[in-house]
């Protein structure tokens, strides 16, 4: 039974209804992302593992689907001004991306110390990279004065229905495809993504479990679902430089009502998650598409009782857009 339009009651950003709109309309500019397996995986896991690969999605990453949904949602007066962001990653590129697509001027507020391989992403698409200092502050009061300057649209990397409702299509894709699934475990950061996949997770099948995978070093969501209120950290310290953020005034409510648990993970799991992603399923993901392999493969899960009916799991691979800049050089040096 679907539950009732969260949207009708005015509790959360989105719902079925325009997680379906959302999947109408970017359908034909998507990529419905493959499903990958890995016996030797599921030997290590004790469980069958399903990894949704949105590394192949357009800019390597989720993102794109809440951004195409975002940019094609705008009326035609809206469109012409642009969209604006401030992103240090993945949602900055997918933005240029669906920004050139519809032919309008994307402007990107990027802070100096973000991933250059990103940045160069968003140069690529054709966005309009816009220069701030490392501090949330600094990014908004830039965005601010970017947005007043063009009249473009804001387009917020989660707290954002659209956003929300564009991720959610994740979840109509993977459970088409694979409707035994049970679990589904999803990295969490500002939480855009395990917000539209949890609500149109669960509206399907009120009886699966949505887990959210997070950096010990990043625990703002950990904290806040433990205390049951919006928690944020004075500094975040990880490798997966995409799981920064904190959760927002709409994406907090839908991951205190529909997420199951959080799981916290060591860097030094990330690591050893991402490298088994690149040795034994031969996919390239960023640090913060490992933490769902780490997730399931960590002792907090592997000895918790509640988690033994847990025997199809899916796994969100969000992105695949690391910087190897060290790699190739090292390579270099030896030629």
């Amino acid at each position: 039974m679907e539950m009732k339009s969260d949207r009708e009651t005015n509790q959360y950003a989105a719902d079925l209804s325009s997680i379906k709109e959302a999947r109408e309309r970017i359908k034909s500019f998507i990529h419905n992302t493959p499903v990958f397996f890995s016996d030797s995986l599921d030997l290590m896991a004790g469980r069958r593992l399903l990894f949704k690969c949105e590394c192949f999605q357009k800019g390597g990453a989720f993102k794109f689907r809440g951004a195409s949904n975002a940019v094609l949602s705008l009326d035609e007066k809206q469109a012409s001004k642009g969209v604006v962001t401030h992103s240090s990653g993945n949602h900055a590129a997918a933005l240029a991306l669906a920004a050139k697509m519809r032919g309008i001027p994307a402007y990107i507020v990027v802070p100096n110390n973000a991933p250059k391989c990103k940045v160069q992403n968003v140069i690529r698409y054709g966005g309009q990279v816009i220069w701030c200092e490392p501090m949330f502050d600094s990014r908004r009061i830039t965005a601010d004065k970017v947005q007043q300057d063009t009249g473009a649209v804001l387009i917020h990397p989660y707290n954002d229905g659209r956003i929300i409702s564009g991720q959610g299509t994740i979840s109509l894709e993977l459970l088409e495809q694979f409707p035994e699934i049970d679990t589904i475990i999803v990295p969490i950061s500002g939480g855009g993504l395990i917000s539209g996949i949890s609500l149109a997770a669960k509206s399907i099948n009120p009886s699966i479990r949505v887990l959210a995978a997070e950096p010990v070093g990043a625990n703002d969501a950990a904290l806040s679902k433990e205390n049951g209120r919006l928690i944020t950290l004075p500094q975040t310290d990880t490798i997966a430089d995409g799981l920064r953020a904190f959760l927002g005034d709409q994406t907090w409510p839908v991951v205190r009502d529909f997420v199951d648990a959080i799981i916290t993970v060591e860097e030094k799991e990330i690591i050893h998650a991402m490298k088994l992603c690149y040795e034994i399923l031969k996919v390239a993901v960023e640090p913060s598409a490992a933490v769902g392999l780490a997730a399931v493969l960590s002792d907090s899960f592997q000895q918790n009782s509640l988690w033994n009916e847990c025997k199809h799991v899916a796994i969100i691979l969000s992105g695949g857009n690391v910087d190897l800049d060290v790699l190739w050089e090292a390579l270099y040096k030896k030629t």
